[in-house]
């Protein structure tokens, strides 16, 4: 059994598939055409291309591209990327990434700091806490350097139907603002996942993925803010397609 504590961005990474994953969220800068905003996301993943070492590609067209180096050891992750992220003012920032993370794949500790670099300043620190257990996935991570601190929890009802429940808060120090996210997934068939989440700020939002053929998977999304100015709802829906190796 693989005592590996994997890398940083694994942090939280179930709580966050079901509170945040295939919900009808946009990147900063995405296409549009009529009444549609879509964006294209691609990616591809090389195993051992080195013993402990693997690479990933992840382009989000037009909003950002990375390629990243993995290195895995049975404590310790440390990772490494070079991209490019939007500016909705001045075009794209190349951008380098650094993060690690030590401990097991029980309890693990770790930081991930972002260098902008044509100015060669530190465009983002973060650092976070991983509690892995058969009961309960729980974190604690501070974001965009230290200012927003997040808690969240995740547990498995039922592994067999995929039954979970999660939940999420987060704090602001520069803001005083407290919000909280709570969430549920529940697979109905054996290919097809139900989720829905609803937020403090009155938000809420729910996922059907369908999967077809084992690789091909459809998720429609749907997300309904109650706590409007106005009379009027502005459901936001969203579709996507998922081809999987």
């Amino acid at each position: 059994m693989s005592t590996s504590p994997g890398i940083y961005f694994d942090i939280g990474k179930k709580a966050k598939d079901v509170l945040h994953k295939d919900y009808s969220n946009l990147s900063p800068i995405h296409f549009h055409y009529q009444f549609m905003d879509y964006n294209v996301d691609l990616s591809c993943q090389l195993n051992e291309l080195l013993p402990g070492f693997r690479s990933l590609f992840k382009c989000t067209i037009p909003d950002s591209g990375k390629v990243e180096v993995q290195h895995l050891t049975n404590y310790t992750g440390i990772t490494g990327c070079i991209g490019l992220e939007g500016n909705l003012e001045k075009g794209y920032d190349p951008v380098l990434n650094l993060s690690g993370l030590v401990g097991t794949n029980i309890l693990s500790l770790g930081a991930n700091v972002a260098l902008d670099i044509p100015s060669r300043t530190f465009s983002n620190l973060n650092a976070g806490l991983n509690l892995n257990t058969p009961f309960l996935v729980a974190s604690l991570t501070m974001h965009n350097s230290f200012d927003i601190l997040k808690a969240s929890c995740y547990h498995e009802v039922n592994p067999l139907s995929k039954t979970a429940i999660a939940a999420e808060l987060k704090h602001s120090l520069s803001m005083g603002e407290t919000s909280a996210t709570i969430g549920a997934q529940h697979a109905v068939l054996p290919e097809t996942l139900v989720k829905a989440r609803f937020d403090t700020y009155g938000k809420a939002g729910a996922v059907v993925q369908q999967g077809f053929w084992e690789r091909f998977y459809v998720a429609m999304a749907g997300e309904v803010d109650f706590k409007t100015t106005d009379n009027n709802l502005h459901p936001k829906v969203g579709v996507s397609v998922a081809l999987k190796p």
